[in-house]
């Protein structure tokens, strides 16, 4: 049975049917080509999509409850492991002002992950590639056997992205582009860095590192590796290491799979499945006036709940720090609730607009990206105070499907063994038995030549090195 928020009051998941500025003409982004404005070519596709929140503020859209098909584990080196070895466990504090110092570790027991590589939606698709049988299949007219090349689902994306969208219409400060390829009748979102962004990424003092790192220290304090064991906050903290779930979910008519990074698990109570039993980890500073406090639930409220609400993880433990970043006091929040707590703040905003404006924006999406095509590539582009905007490109910077991944378990003739791998493909040039995509590699070895072109060595050759 399919459930949905509801929004009159009471916080339950409930049962129920399923049921921008224009860019200018000519201009060039990243090399790629940019095809001509449709005005006054009879295309009746809408060139723009509003964000302002009075255009959605209607009844709650349906939406079904996600349920968790996968997970994955990244290592120390990125690496990929289809299962949960990253995941930890939570444990509360019997003190709830347990004066967690937050800056503990950041000039020696620190390894950051380098954020300006972009591994866009290589993992996801990593996993999709072992994962095949998590998707359905649809058998075709009269009997005909079922079509094995496709995933039957709308939309594949990472849940960030779908929380900046979510977010948009009350969101006053940062922009966002989205990339969307439509290949093999899905549709991959994946986003791209804003100019703007980059140059706050590359700018950032030291404090503001500093309150980054805060955050996973917090977690620190609070996860545990080990269901029966307790955290360790005297180790290294290190942002490269993560656990991810894979949910799927279905927004009024589109079809949603998309994967987020989870803080730890809630082990108290056995009958709580993925992922009703995760448990998010957030920080903020205190506040101390009502001034404060307002902000605090108009601006990075919505942000908390739009992340854990997408994948239906159920409570968000936040830890409030002073300006020395020492916790001072715990909070926990249940993500169905957070609502309430804004609904008499005048001008706050409103879970249904967020969930319609994600809603028609992805019918956009459907409407302007038809051509089923992994070398194109629509960029959408929004700035606050404008609309939503697109243009088109093709084999430029914004392509993001991978050819290992457009040629090979599914590729055009969806069969296995169509293509293969080469090891620097897959994650850099090192064979593995431990780490199933070298497994995948090795049962793929059927062609001389990767889908890049490189020649693949005989699996003895991989011992070897």
């Amino acid at each position: 049975m399919e459930k949905r928020l509801d929004t009159s009051g009471d916080s339950r998941w409930r049962g129920v049917k399923r049921k921008s500025d224009d860019t200018s003409e000519g201009q060039r982004q990243g090399g790629g080509k940019l095809y001509p404005s449709r005005k006054n070519t009879g295309d009746t596709r809408a060139h723009s999509l509003p964000v302002l929140p009075v255009h959605y503020d209607l009844k709650f859209p349906d939406y079904r409850q996600p349920v968790e098909i996968g997970c994955f584990s990244l290592d120390s080196h990125r690496q990929l492991f289809n299962d949960d070895r990253q995941l930890r466990f939570c444990r509360m504090p019997p003190d709830k002002k347990p004066r967690f110092n937050l800056r503990d570790g950041f000039k020696d027991r620190y390894i950051k992950r380098n954020d300006s590589v972009k591994e866009k939606l290589d993992h996801v698709l990593k996993w999709i590639l072992l994962n095949r049988q998590k998707f359905p299949t649809l058998a075709g007219d009269r009997g005909s056997p079922a079509v094995t090349n496709q995933l039957h689902t709308d939309f594949i994306t990472w849940r960030g992205h779908l929380t900046k969208i979510l977010t948009t219409p009350y969101e006053n400060r940062e922009g966002w582009l989205m990339a969307v390829t439509l290949f093999n009748g899905t549709y991959y979102m994946s986003e791209v860095e804003t100019e703007e962004a980059r140059c706050q990424r590359e700018q950032r003092t030291e404090q503001q590192q500093e309150l980054m790192y805060g955050g996973y220290k917090f977690e620190q304090y609070l996860c545990a590796d080990k269901a029966e064991g307790s955290p360790d906050p005297s180790g290294v903290v290190n942002t490269n290491e993560a656990f991810c779930c894979v949910v799927r979910t279905r927004l009024d008519g589109h079809s949603l799979v998309f994967s987020g990074e989870v803080d730890c698990k809630d082990n108290s109570d056995p009958r709580l499945k993925p992922p009703q039993c995760y448990v998010e980890l957030k920080t903020s500073r205190e506040t101390y006036s009502p001034n404060q406090e307002k902000n605090f639930l108009r601006f990075k409220l919505i942000k908390w709940w739009a992340q854990s609400f997408l994948p239906g993880v159920p409570q968000i433990v936040a830890g409030f720090r002073d300006d020395s970043g020492t916790v001072v006091s715990l909070q926990t929040f249940e993500t169905m609730k957070i609502h309430h707590l804004v609904k008499n703040e005048r001008g706050c905003w409103k879970p249904a607009v967020c969930l319609n404006f994600c809603n028609a924006f992805l019918s956009f999406v459907k409407q302007v990206v038809t051509l089923d095509n992994h070398r194109m590539v629509t960029l959408f582009s929004w700035e606050p105070g404008k609309d939503i905007s697109y243009t088109l490109h093709s084999d430029g910077a914004f392509g993001f499907l991978p050819g290992w991944y457009v040629g090979s378990v599914f590729g055009h003739s969806g069969t296995l063994g169509t293509a293969a791998l080469c090891i620097d493909c897959i994650h850099g040039g090192e064979f593995r038995s431990d780490n199933p995509l070298c497994s995948l590699y090795d049962s793929l070895q059927s062609l001389p030549l990767c889908l890049c072109g490189v020649s693949i060595p005989h699996r003895d050759a991989c011992d070897a090195a």
